[in-house]
């Protein structure tokens, strides 16, 4: 089986390297609606928080999901509605209102506190196809860790009206796992298999963004295995939890905690445009002025997508001195653009030597 995967990941990493790098493929557009936010995550990437920031105008989303249409074949992308909250946003039914009448397929992430049973009728009327809610621990843990007293019970109850509504095609859940809340993993599962989910995302917490702050919360070398042997477990027995897109995991978890092998697909695959009109090529990255390429208030972002991004576009394990000698630096590239340190030209997680050798 070793063999098998030493094979697809020296196919991907030559398709990788000769074509996509080339020719990008965009399959998921993100836009970030706003960066309020009623809950205040510790581990936000994007420093959320209720403030009022700076925001595109509704015309001008009318604009870029014109743009959009114009220059991609949109039935090959998924719209992806993020924040903050998106839900925060006044306008935001006539937003996507508009999105679902050009005929973008589109799905959101939210913490589901606000998704009441007329909000989740309004979001089928607008076309919403997937949605991923954030369920972070037990009660007491989840309210703790995102700041909301209350915020259990509302998001979950939030979960139920979309699942009521028997019309989404996608209801996930995602779980942000740290060195506090792993010790639940087994309660929240069944709490997860008792619900009419499509699928449970679980990731481990990044050191990005307000995490930074909570060095004793990040996964030990013991977490991350006992994270990843249980989605293996799971999915070995027919279960529906998947690992994140977040990092290359060596030959013994590559396919088996998801669906496919390894790739970032910052620049590649993915795209986005931030609550301030700035391109991206994904929302978790660290927001400063060699990742940002360009603003839509000035730029086209389809000129931007095929004629920047270099950044985004090659292996830059070729930048890290401590990847030359590193047999796998084919299959990871450098591992994950929203986890690499921009300063030192280097990763900040790097699985070798936590998950294989």
């Amino acid at each position: 089986m070793k063999g098998i995967k030493e094979r697809h990941l020296d196919a991907l990493a030559a398709y990788v390297q000769d074509e996509l790098y080339v020719h990008p493929q965009l399959h998921h557009f993100f836009l970030e609606l706003t960066l309020r936010c009623n809950a205040h995550c510790f581990h936000c990437g994007s420093n959320c928080t209720a403030a009022k920031s700076e925001e595109l105008s509704l015309e001008e989303y009318h604009d870029i999901l014109d743009q959009i249409k114009e220059d991609f074949d949109i039935s090959k992308i998924l719209l992806c509605i993020t924040g903050g909250e998106p839900l925060l946003r006044e306008d935001f039914f006539d937003i996507l209102g508009y999105a679902h009448k050009l005929g973008y397929h589109w799905g959101m992430t939210t913490n589901a506190t606000l998704i009441t049973p007329e909000v989740a009728r309004k979001l089928q009327e607008v076309g919403m196809s997937t949605v991923s809610v954030s369920i972070d621990g037990l009660p007491q843990t989840h309210d703790e860790l995102r700041g909301l007293r209350g915020g259990y019970e509302l998001a979950m109850q939030g979960i139920q009206n979309l699942i009521d509504r028997n019309y989404f095609k996608a209801v996930q859940v995602t779980t942000v796992i740290n060195h506090k809340n792993i010790e639940q993993l087994d309660d929240l599962f069944n709490i997860m298999d008792g619900i009419d989910l499509d699928s449970w995302r679980v990731i481990n917490l990044e050191p990005i963004g307000r995490a930074l702050s909570r060095p004793d919360l990040m996964c030990t070398r013991e977490d991350y295995r006992k994270l990843f042997d249980f989605i293996k477990e799971k999915r070995a027995q027919g279960y529906p939890v998947e690992y994140g897109c977040s990092h290359y995991l060596g030959l013994d978890y590559e396919v088996e905690v998801r669906d496919w092998y390894w790739l970032c697909n910052a620049g590649v695959h993915t795209g986005c445009i931030m609550a301030n009109g700035d391109i991206g090529a994904c929302l978790d990255i660290e927001r400063r002025p060699e990742t940002i390429q360009g603003n839509i208030r000035k730029d086209r972002f389809s000129d931007v997508w095929f004629n920047r991004f270099e950044i985004f576009r090659e292996n830059h394990a070729n930048q890290a001195a401590m990847c030359q000698s590193c047999k796998y630096t084919s299959y990871c590239r450098g591992d994950a653009y929203h986890s690499w340190d921009y300063d030192n030209n280097k990763p900040l997680v790097c699985m070798k030597g936590i998950l294989f050798d």
